[in-house]
């Protein structure tokens, strides 16, 4: 049974920052791809950012560019999302997600595991 499970939202005021992290067990995801998605009330799930296995070159939405930094923890199986300057337009649940798969992507659909998710709320 594999389990993806988020942690690090919470309410912080616009520009502020968060850490999240996704705790991956069951399975190692060393050579999978990883990503962030996120999705606000009323809108679909929409892509943050992707790891690939190695780690190397992350993909991010243009919105978080500079601001937002994924990264992945292969000893303890974990993925983080650095956030910083925090607008209230990044209000959402953040969700984890892992796929079978090396490279990074920015379609959902090609995810094959998530995360319950963690709210984020910015006020302004």
């Amino acid at each position: 049974q594999v389990q993806l499970v988020e942690s690090g939202g919470g309410l912080v005021q616009a520009g502020g920052s968060l850490r999240l992290s996704c705790a991956a067990s069951g399975r190692t995801f060393n050579n999978y791809a990883m990503g962030w998605f996120r999705q606000a009330p009323g809108k679909e799930r929409d892509f943050v950012a992707s790891i690939s296995w190695s780690g190397g070159t992350p993909h991010y939405k243009d919105s978080v560019k500079g601001r937002f930094t994924i990264s992945r923890d292969t000893d303890r199986n974990t993925l983080n999302l650095q956030t910083k300057g925090l607008k209230p337009e990044d209000t959402a649940v953040y969700y984890c997600a892992g796929r079978v798969a090396p490279a990074v992507a920015s379609d959902p659909g090609l995810y094959n595991y998530w995360g319950q998710g963690t709210q984020v709320t910015v006020s302004s």
